[in-house]
């Protein structure tokens, strides 16, 4: 939070409140205004309780630039949207290149990124809806702001354990009562996968998968993530014991990746096969296998190194669809 007090800032954030709702007001009057919708509500269980969301959403600020595809896929009105996925954006303000086109032809807003949720612009954005939650730093901020945000507008937080597309698709598609989409978009998911997994030839051996970063750290995406996870229906293994190589070390709860000791590079990737995964400023597999200290790993001995994007690490819906391609690709 900022350096204003608790009670500074409860002051300050009903000041701001009672000026957006004398702003709606005033809208309501105006024939250039845009109100939200008034097609009444429904009741849907969070963990933060029962919430009253709109049955026809019309004005949904996204505080998680992970979880807006989902919104564009389910042909949801997106006002604004936090831009930042890790590894694919940064904090330049620029749309994701998977959902930019959408944003654009909406004119979905930016949400301005800081160290705290702007409350004040979301206020600004006349919101019926508030969305939130999910993985990461984004996902910190809003679940920290819940109470101010829930001052705004119905605001539902993903949880941070429903981490796999299909389960956050099916949350976001009950919260703007779009379930009949669904299925459509799971049936294509599913046929593609069949197809794939025709012409795949997954590795026999345990792979590792890199997280390669910019801070030049090496980290291991954990077996259970979203990206081992989905290429486990393609038949592909997963080394199980990667923490326990790396001696246990303490990993966040909420988090799908974890940091070790330069000094337990040969140990911990030891596999005879990974999947480099370069986040946004990071080293490349092919930039990687230049080191000395990666040169000696045995997948880059036996050019048994292969890359996906940032885009597939966490994969929504379109990410998902467009990694399989690539796993296609290279595995042929």
């Amino acid at each position: 939070m900022s350096l204003l007090s608790h009670s500074r800032f409860a002051a300050w954030l009903r000041a701001v409140v009672g000026l957006f709702v004398a702003v709606v007001a005033v809208a309501g009057c105006s024939s250039d205004a845009e109100p939200a919708a008034e097609a009444g509500t429904r009741p849907i269980q969070t963990e933060k309780g029962a919430v009253e969301v709109p049955a026809d959403p019309q004005r949904v600020v996204v505080l998680n630039g992970a979880l807006a595809g989902y919104l564009y896929d389910l042909d949801v009105p997106v006002a604004a949207a936090d831009t930042r996925v890790l590894g694919v954006t940064d904090r330049s303000g620029k749309f994701p290149p998977t959902w930019a086109d959408d944003a654009t032809e909406q004119g979905t807003q930016v949400v301005p990124i800081g160290q705290t949720v702007n409350v004040e612009f979301v206020a600004s954005m006349q919101p019926d809806l508030i969305i939130g939650g999910g993985q990461g730093f984004p996902a910190k901020q809003s679940v920290d702001a819940y109470d101010q945000l829930s001052a705004i507008a119905p605001t539902v937080l993903v949880p941070g354990d429903v981490t796999d597309w299909q389960g956050q698709l099916k949350l976001l598609a009950d919260v703007v009562d779009k379930g009949d989409k669904v299925n459509e978009l799971i049936t294509a998911y599913d046929d593609k996968l069949e197809q794939v997994a025709e012409t795949v030839k997954a590795p026999e051996q345990q792979i590792g998968f890199f997280q390669s970063a910019a801070d030049g750290k090496p980290k291991m995406i954990l077996p259970n993530a979203a990206l081992p996870t989905l290429l486990a229906e393609l038949g592909f293994t997963a080394d199980e014991q990667v923490v326990a190589k790396a001696g246990n070390p303490e990993i966040n709860p909420s988090a799908d990746w974890f940091n070790f000791s330069p000094e337990l590079l040969t140990k911990v990737v030891d596999q005879p096969v990974v999947i480099v995964v370069p986040l946004s400023g990071a080293k490349s597999a092919a930039d990687l296998a230049k080191d000395p200290m990666f040169a000696q790993l045995p997948a880059f001995k036996s050019k048994k190194v292969y890359e996906l994007p940032a885009t597939s690490y966490r994969p929504d819906y379109r990410g998902v669809m467009n990694t399989l391609d690539l796993i296609q690709e290279q595995f042929k």
